[in-house]
């Protein structure tokens, strides 16, 4: 007897089985096609980045300060805890006023790093461990110290007068830090600009020998075979051909997306049409040397970043940070929301950057107020939404800030506040002290928590690091490493949770307070499940599913009902077919 399947097929004519199978046909190669192209996507928007600030993470000489041979010792571990690519901070030559990012050499390195050659070693010896490395170009500005500057500065007349920006009277802009930004310079009677620090003066890429300079030194490093750049206050670059005055907004405080920089419009100082193209023109550079990343520094809106990034296609930067998390609330309420804008707006081929602490701003631990159960879950996020996500130093095993007084601080940007009271700040959920963000990596238990053989480091390593620091950590299977290194494991080892699709499941299906999106690729179907309260969540779930991953026990599965501990979240595989839209 016939099936009812095939009683119809028999019954269409010749024609329209014709037809049927060249539909089947055209099906099959369009998938085929989606999967050959998902496989082609380029490594920097499925990558995972560790960002480590050298002058604190390993001293191989005992001097007190990080260096290039201690990261590089230090390798072993980050390929062991399954980050992908590394992101060094400036180690190139500078006074070091800022840490770095005053560059007075673009193709040296600052002594107390190393060499030029412990520069190729790292770059070798991450390739040999299947990594890659980037490393931060700061092309905004130089120190006040490079010869470049020095010669713009000694007159009017100079081969390198107008490689800066001069006037001979101020106008109205205020820099990033909302301080005056021109300085006033007796040998040529003008002032120059600078967007950040004083000893920081931007440089004029209007004029095309500075841009030429520039594009040289990236060559350099390419050539090198660096795998890309973090740029450094990209949207900065250009300013106002006529130095028009800042437009401000009238919000007395920023969206949640618009962070730092929300008083600025496309007239003034930072943002101008002239930046979108010079990204493109940058990536045009990169791009004969193959693959390369380029992850901009900027602040704005949505559309803002996808003007960098390309609005079109993404023919800009590879990638830019969205800044919005780094004053994140730990609700689902609130993720919900931001992923939600980040799908709508950097949909792909473009990849958000998911990131929750950097050089520049407060620890998440801190955040968190030292809850390493939410700091797993916020982890599990970032490692399983869709995006690439970017890792402090030190945010793996849970370091904090470590509070020290402003009066005291290396970092130059307290003393330019000098007359705020701390306690402003800190109502505000934030430090002006960067110093407190960048102590020593705590590695163990011994002298400098393992950072060096000295007891006196650049700055004071944190009165914790007998509670926190990996060698402890990494003997506990339930610690906070142990758990980011099983995801980080995990997300190369199941497709959907690097190159997937995303969607967020409504919140109608699940308890108040939980979190849960879906990840696809192909065939293959992962959900992802997070409880961001204190209370234990259990709800059915239908369909066909295996336990992939739980942050702890409590977290499991069932005979279909999902049960969920206190800050606990499960990723599933799904063997069937998902029954939420």
């Amino acid at each position: 007897m016939r099936s009812l399947r095939e009683t119809v097929f028999c019954n269409l004519t010749i024609e329209m089985r014709i037809i049927f199978c060249a539909l089947l046909i055209v099906l099959f190669c369009s998938l085929q096609a989606q999967h050959v192209a998902e496989a082609r996507r380029p490594w920097y928007h499925n990558t995972t980045i560790y960002q480590i600030y050298p002058r604190s993470y390993y001293d191989s000489n005992g001097d007190g300060i990080g260096d290039i041979q201690g990261i590089i010792q230090k390798l072993d571990y980050i390929k062991s805890l399954g980050c992908e690519t590394v992101w060094c901070s400036p180690f190139f030559k500078s006074p070091q006023r800022d840490f770095g990012y005053d560059i007075s050499g673009y193709t040296e390195i600052a002594p107390e790093y190393g060499t030029l050659k412990d520069a190729e070693q790292l770059i070798t010896e991450a390739h040999k461990r299947g990594m890659k490395i980037v490393f931060d170009m700061v092309m905004n500005h130089t120190s006040d110290e490079h010869p470049w500057f020095k010669e713009s500065a000694s007159s009017r007349t100079n081969p390198k007068a107008d490689w800066y920006l001069w006037r001979d009277k101020p106008n109205h802009w205020r820099s990033q830090l909302r301080t005056k930004g021109w300085h006033y310079v007796k040998a040529r009677n003008q002032y120059y600009w600078a967007s950040f620090l004083p000893f920081q003066p931007d440089l004029n890429y209007r004029n095309p020998d500075v841009k030429k300079a520039m594009f040289d030194a990236v060559k350099f490093w390419l050539a090198k075979g660096v795998d890309g750049f973090r740029l450094d206050m990209f949207n900065s670059i250009y300013k106002d051909s006529v130095f028009r005055n800042d437009a401000a907004s009238r919000k007395v405080v920023s969206e949640h997306y618009d962070t730092k920089g929300f008083k600025h419009s496309i007239t003034g100082s930072v943002n101008q049409p002239e930046s979108f193209d010079f990204a493109k023109e940058l990536r045009s550079v990169c791009d004969s040397f193959g693959e390369r990343m380029l992850l901009g520094e900027v602040y704005g809106n949505h559309p803002m970043v996808r003007r960098f990034l390309g609005k079109d296609r993404n023919d800009g930067l590879t990638l830019v940070f969205n800044f919005e998390m780094l004053r994140f609330k730990m609700r689902a309420k609130y993720f919900h929301h931001i992923i939600n804008d980040l799908e709508r707006d950097i949909p792909r081929p473009y990849a958000p950057v998911y990131v929750f602490s950097n050089h520049d701003r407060r620890r998440s631990m801190k955040r968190l107020h030292g809850d390493m159960a939410k700091a797993k879950l916020l982890h599990m996020l970032q490692l399983t939404v869709r995006g690439v996500p970017c890792m402090y130093y030190g945010e793996e095993i849970g370091m904090q800030d470590y509070r020290m007084p402003y009066s005291k601080s290396l970092d130059p940007i307290p003393h330019q506040y000098k007359n705020v009271p701390r306690f402003l700040v800190d109502l505000a959920g934030e430090t002006m002290n960067r110093d407190e963000v960048r102590t020593p990596m705590q590695w163990d238990t011994g002298t400098a928590a393992g950072f060096s053989k000295t007891e006196k480091t650049w700055l004071p390593v944190h009165t914790n690091f007998r509670q926190v620091n990996v060698e402890k950590e990494e003997r506990d299977t339930n610690s906070l490493l142990c758990t980011v290194r099983a995801l980080l494991n995990l997300r190369k080892t199941v497709p959907p949770l690097s190159m997937g699709t995303m969607s967020l499941l409504q919140s109608k299906f699940f308890p108040k307070g939980v979190l849960a999106y879906k990840r696809l690729y192909g065939k293959e179907a992962v959900l992802v499940i997070m409880n961001f309260t204190k209370d234990k969540k259990e709800f059915d779930l239908s369909g066909n599913w295996e336990r992939l991953f739980g942050i702890n026990s409590l977290d499991g599965l069932d005979k279909g009902k999902v049960s969920l501990g206190s800050y606990g979240g499960i990723i599933l595989r799904d063997t069937g077919a998902l029954n939420f839209k």
